[in-house]
């Protein structure tokens, strides 16, 4: 495999004149925080600082479903890499790599094996990516990299323009979680118009269980998810001017075993009113009004294998850890 002296970064997060835009941004908070009930989009959670904090969240005792897919990729790289180079080569896609910590299991078996591939992590996160690509190049130096920063859609329209390969989208850490049912649908239907036959979608779940195990990794008890939460409003008030006062909201997390969703919001704790320079607008909260952040599902496996199925994917190998507390899902598309 050729050696990579170098890690180009494709950026579609910019404007044409090289700035970020943050109207999207502003948009978003607007709509969210102008609608009853007020809710505000788990996308933006990761900034420079939120991302820090979620891999300070990945270590916690509580936070069970990073060791769980660790597990399951330790435990089953080699079936797992056999099934992704089976068809000659391909790019190796993951959306929302974060710092990959679970993918460079994959990528140094891949490496070991010699997988004709090229990996192309993909996340919002400039610093995110930056960080990613720096430490590929010292720990894995023979895998070929080429990151993107930018929306999921924004880059499979960029690989499909101009990476004719064979496709392996790897969409883990139970993200697909975090939509709701109908979003979950529309989501993985989008991916499907990006890939061809012979593509495969290796997708991350939590699967139910213990809705006390499940309630402590949304609400540690050092609090770190708490700063997680926060930080949101923190970035609101950096990057569209606002003046929320953090001291006077506070975290709170609830799992319904009912329709087996994790559920996360932000408190106010006063009645109070807050301004955002960028929105143009000032928001009145009434004290202990809720403010929606994250929604997490868990699945059983049928439920995820009908899901796919409706989407245009067949499920091929389930991948579990030795509780089958996590599975991560291979499918093919159909």
């Amino acid at each position: 495999m050729k050696t990579n002296t170098t890690s180009p970064m494709i950026d579609l997060s910019l404007k044409k004149d090289g700035t970020t835009d943050t109207a999207a941004f502003a948009r978003d908070v607007a709509q969210g925080l102008s609608q009853q009930p007020r809710s505000l989009s788990s996308r933006y959670f990761y900034d420079a600082e939120g991302s820090r904090l979620f891999q300070q969240i990945m270590q916690l005792p509580e936070y069970y479903l990073t060791r769980c897919e660790y597990e399951v990729m330790e435990d089953n790289k080699e079936a797992m890499c056999r099934e992704f180079a089976g068809g000659g080569f391909f790019h190796l896609i993951d959306l929302g790599a974060g710092d990959a910590l679970k993918t460079k299991i994959l990528l140094q078996q891949l490496a070991r094996q010699q997988s004709a591939f090229e990996y192309v992590p993909v996340d919002i996160s400039g610093d995110a990516m930056a960080q990613l690509s720096q430490s590929l190049q010292s720990q894995l130096p023979a895998v070929q990299v080429e990151a993107v920063v930018g929306e999921y859609f924004k880059a499979l329209e960029w690989l499909q323009a101009n990476k004719a390969a064979r496709k392996v989208v790897l969409f883990l850490g139970s993200n697909i979680g975090n939509f709701k049912t109908s979003e979950s649908q529309d989501f993985l239907r989008r991916i499907r118009s990006y890939l061809r036959p012979g593509d495969k979608l290796l997708v991350g779940v939590d699967l139910r269980k213990d809705p006390h195990q499940i309630l402590r990794a949304y609400d540690d008890a050092s609090g770190v998810t708490a700063a997680f939460n926060l930080n949101l409003l923190r970035r609101i008030n950096r990057e569209l001017g606002g003046n929320f006062d953090l001291a006077q909201f506070q975290h709170y997390a609830m799992y319904n075993p009912g329709d087996g969703v994790m559920r996360s919001f932000l408190i106010s704790k006063t009645d109070q009113q807050v301004f955002i320079r960028d929105t143009g607008s000032t928001y009145h909260f009434s004290a202990w009004e809720a403010i929606h952040t994250e929604n997490s599902h868990k699945y059983t496996l049928p439920h995820i294998k009908e899901l796919g199925q409706a989407c245009g994917f067949n499920p091929e190998t389930v991948f579990l850890d030795k509780k089958s507390q996590f599975a991560d899902v291979l499918f093919a598309v159909t």
